[in-house]
């Protein structure tokens, strides 16, 4: 087993009436019914719902004032800037609100901070580069809601500053124009799932006055934000989502994504979330956290194919540089931690490691132990942080609780960023474990199957087919974890060097093809010949123009 605890239905499916007698396929039909849906109408409006679920952008405190002083940038002519964020969200945030000013016959420059020389937010130093070249008027992508003391530095200048973020707010908001974020505690529930591309997608539909335009021109980065932001694929977020994959996969999109796609071996498959999230987002992530967004910037603004080409080949290539990064760091956090299982966060720190890599590492740590973790690079007297949660532990009201050891922090309940001084390492390692104790992690921590297989009709081609119709999966609308229990273990076999298992179960007197990745032959409880109990997720595999049911395990243990 790969998982310590599972929790498992008792009884099969249970579909309700209304999804029987609409010819909804079983496997559909239960998993609809799980989720709340009963009858044909809210199954169809859920799978299909259309550009009714786009909301008013209006809606967003502050959007009026915003527009307002954008429309005026626009009628003076005036020369802005958009400052956004080295990540995918934040990227494709100031692709697309530059794209916008421009379009609009503005001077803007699109302004990304380098991850390893400035961090992640406003800085003085680049507000003044953009205040040497003219520029009056900054425009936030995905950050800013708690850079108080440099939008003042704005001011001071006569640089006025319009914020767009969707990170959690402080007490204090930043005196800008407007400050955009539906994280805002007097905003409502205008937009609170929105990822950062979201929210600068909202401010251009604003001014324009025309979302389905818009989203006609965004949709394909809007989509790829989201996504790689793991926002929920809910309302609003589903619908532009499923809009913008469908752009790119009709090749209606720029050219960069195409391309990036061709370079990772990608463009042949059925595009969904999560080959977005598995294949786009890392690479153009890995620009960034090598100090390189510009990279992936020049990517996504690419409009002849031959260019868009070469820079997904470069791409690609900084994400194996990262990849290979990203093990020596996690090897040098296995060891500090010296094979034991920690109870509490885990904080650790050391020279030499990759800041842009080591958020990567906090979240496999924090997955793997289940604990909240912080990786810390030291360089000098200082130390820069990746934070992440695990459950429904709060690190951002851990952070702020542990303010006065911090030099300083932002992000959110599930990842942040700190910088410290290299003294204060140990303390917070030890504040951060008392606030932990005092407000443990509650969430149950159990891999959690959504439906037990109790007969082969769930398991057709055609019901399994049916899943794809719940794309895009992701957070708040997972693809479907499935168990079933007493299936015969017929073969094991392993496949690339002996890194994965091929298996072949039975069951219902059915013989099932299923993939085991990251499983040794050695290390599976399991025998050729025993009884065995399986999570899964099923999906319709294709060699050499066969298709057939595949069963992907996601963990195994012995029958009891």
């Amino acid at each position: 087993m790969k998982y310590a605890n599972w929790k498992t239905p008792s009884r099969g499916p249970v579909i309700a009436p209304g999804l029987r007698a609409s010819g909804c396929p079983p496997l559909l039909a239960a998993i609809l019914t799980l989720r709340g849906m009963e009858s044909e109408t809210e199954a169809k409006a859920f799978l299909g719902g259309g550009a009714e679920l786009l909301e008013d952008p209006l809606a967003l405190t502050d959007m009026v004032s915003a527009v307002q002083r954008l429309s005026r940038a626009v009628a003076m002519g005036e020369h802005v800037a958009v400052y956004g964020d080295y990540d995918v969200d934040g990227i494709t945030a100031g692709c697309l609100m530059a794209d916008y000013l421009r379009r609009q016959g503005l001077r803007c420059e699109l302004y990304i901070p380098n991850r390893l020389t400035e961090g992640y937010g406003m800085n003085t130093d680049a507000i003044d580069a953009l205040y040497q070249k003219g520029v009056s008027l900054i425009i936030t992508v995905d950050c800013g809601v708690t850079n108080v003391r440099e939008v003042e530095y704005a001011a001071s200048l006569g640089v006025d500053m319009i914020i767009t973020d969707h990170h959690e707010c402080q007490d204090e908001l930043p005196a800008a124009e407007a400050v955009v974020d539906p994280k805002r505690p007097d905003n409502g529930p205008a937009g609170t799932m929105l990822a950062g591309v979201g929210v600068a997608f909202k401010l251009c539909c604003a001014m324009d006055g025309d979302s389905r335009r818009m989203l006609e021109r965004y949709a394909d980065l809007v989509a790829v934000g989201t996504v790689a932001d793991v926002m929920p694929m809910l309302g609003e977020n589903r619908f532009i989502t499923r809009y913008g994959l469908r752009q790119i996969s009709t090749r209606r999109c720029r050219p960069g994504f195409l391309a990036l796609l061709e370079e990772a071996g990608a463009a042949d498959k059925r595009l969904t979330a999560s080959v977005v999230g598995y294949t786009l987002a890392p690479r153009i992530n890995a620009a960034g956290r090598l100090g390189q967004a510009k990279l992936a910037v020049d990517l996504l603004e690419a409009t002849d194919r031959r260019q868009a080409s070469e820079l997904a080949f470069e791409l690609c290539r900084k994400n194996r540089e990262r990849q290979a990064l990203e093990q020596e760091i996690w090897q040098d956090a296995l060891g500090m931690l010296r094979g034991e299982r920690p109870r509490g966060p885990i904080v650790l720190a050391a020279e030499g490691w990759h800041p842009g890599v080591i958020g990567i590492v906090a979240s496999r740590l924090s997955d793997a132990y289940g604990v909240p973790t912080v990786m810390i690079c030291l360089d000098g007297d200082m130390g820069k942080g990746s934070c992440r949660s695990t459950g429904s532990f709060n690190l951002f009201e851990a952070l702020g609780d542990c303010a006065d050891c911090l030099s300083g922090f932002g992000g959110h309940a599930m990842a942040a960023g700190v910088t410290l001084r290299r003294e204060k390492v140990d303390e917070l390692r030890e504040r951060l474990g008392e606030y932990y104790r005092l407000h443990p992690d509650e969430s149950d921590s159990a891999l959690e199957a959504e439906l037990l297989i109790d007969g082969p009709e769930y398991l057709s081609m055609e019901g399994v087919e049916s899943l794809d119709r719940l794309e895009p999966c992701g957070n708040g609308n997972p693809r479907p974890l499935l168990y079933m229990d007493d299936v015969s273990v017929d073969a094991v076999t392993p496949i690339g060097a002996g890194k994965h298992l091929r298996l072949r179960l039975g069951k219902f007197g059915q013989s099932y093809d299923c993939v085991f990745f990251s499983q040794t032959e050695a290390g599976l409880a399991v025998r050729a010949g025993d009884r065995a109990d399986i999570l899964f997720q099923p999906q319709i595999n294709e060699f050499r123009s066969r298709r057939s049911v595949q069963l992907v395990i996601t963990d195994l243990r012995p029958h009891r």
